[in-house]
């Protein structure tokens, strides 16, 4: 079964099977594709007859060096409007694709094909495109929305479990910030039916897609409440740059349970939810011990890219299903979490 939902009135999200979906898609003339080395190897049939741009793997080539080479692979090929630029891969492919497109030759159209649970949640879907500087995550970008977006629950089999777990992090972010239903679906299904069942994934991969289409239609720019989607990615992005010992989804993870943590402390969240939030992403499998130190994590969240002046939007779970924006200062989030050592 294929559903199709709207983003920002610009973006069609289709949830189905590939070889049904795309040939409809594509528009006429020339397609350029931009994948990696993964999908030759375990999607190679996704870029049979097609023209395409190969990228490494791994946050460290999502970067301009990676950009300005794909750039001049552009112009060595004749690249020019009137081309379609597709992204084949995850979450570092769509994010390098988007941020291409939208800025050679002042932008061209595109879409991407998303083949890994955390792109197909998160990364694919709500029109940002970006790349890291010197460590921190996505600090060069745009906002612009591709004109599709495929999630095909059948290319996931591929995945190593720790990556297919790591998109499970977004998806439980999803049902805490805006879908108590989702949650709680998560909580009466285990990690082995999640991975073995597509159905039952193809749900709950369109109810967290939902949450996020919705938001994004409200506001496409990050002005407002776009910013409830960045609960956890606080903390989140600074063990990224700080640590290698956690993916995003398990850095998510972690950061989620000290925002739950925080707001306890505020008042804003019930015990019985914090720890029903704990209990969730404990049973997927995540560890959630911070890797780095406390004191080093506060540091670094100073130069987290939503900061205004010395304060940040930060996003607190108030229950399953509920969140609110503080606007705080890092001394208050840093005293907060020394308090109890988080």
């Amino acid at each position: 079964m294929t559903y199709t939902l709207k983003v920002a009135e610009r973006s069609d999200i289709h949830i189905g099977r590939t070889e049904e979906l795309l040939p409809s898609l594509l528009p006429d003339g020339r397609i350029i594709v931009i994948t990696d080395t993964n999908i030759d190897r375990y999607q190679h049939p996704l870029l049979k007859d097609r023209e395409y741009i190969m990228i490494g793997t791994g946050e460290s080539i999502k970067t301009l060096h990676t950009v300005e080479m794909i750039y001049r692979r552009f112009v060595e090929l004749g690249i020019d409007r009137e081309c379609f630029v597709l992204g084949i891969g995850g979450g570092i492919v769509t994010d390098i694709t988007g941020f291409v497109a939208s800025t050679y030759m002042r932008g061209l159209r595109f879409g991407f094909v998303s083949t890994t649970l955390l792109g197909q949640v998160d990364a694919s879907v709500g029109g940002k495109n970006g790349v890291n500087l010197d460590g921190y995550k996505n600090m060069v970008g745009t906002f612009n929305q591709p004109q599709f977006v495929i999630c095909d629950p059948t290319l996931l089999g591929t995945l190593p479990e720790r990556e297919f777990r790591s998109g499970l992090a977004e998806i439980v972010k999803a049902g805490v910030i805006a879908d108590r239903s989702l949650f709680e679906r998560l909580e009466n299904n285990s990690f082995e039916a999640l991975l073995s069942d597509h159905k039952l994934l193809g749900e709950v991969i369109l109810a967290a897609i939902k949450v996020k289409a919705e938001i994004v239609g409200r506001d496409e720019r990050e002005s407002g409440e776009r910013r409830k989607l960045n609960l956890g990615h606080t903390f989140a992005h600074a063990i990224e740059k700080l640590s290698s010992r956690m993916n995003h989804g398990e850095a998510v993870a972690v950061g989620t349970i000290l925002a739950a943590r925080i707001a306890l402390r505020l008042g804003v969240l019930a015990t019985s939810d914090a720890e029903r939030i704990e209990r969730m992403l404990s049973s997927l499998g995540f560890s959630l011990t911070l890797p780095i130190e406390l004191e080093q994590l506060v540091t670094a969240i100073s130069k987290d890219k939503k900061s205004d002046g010395n304060a940040l939007h930060f996003v607190l779970p108030t229950g399953i299903g509920s969140c609110e924006i503080r606007k705080m200062t890092i001394d208050q989030i840093t005293q907060l979490c020394l308090a109890e050592k988080c």
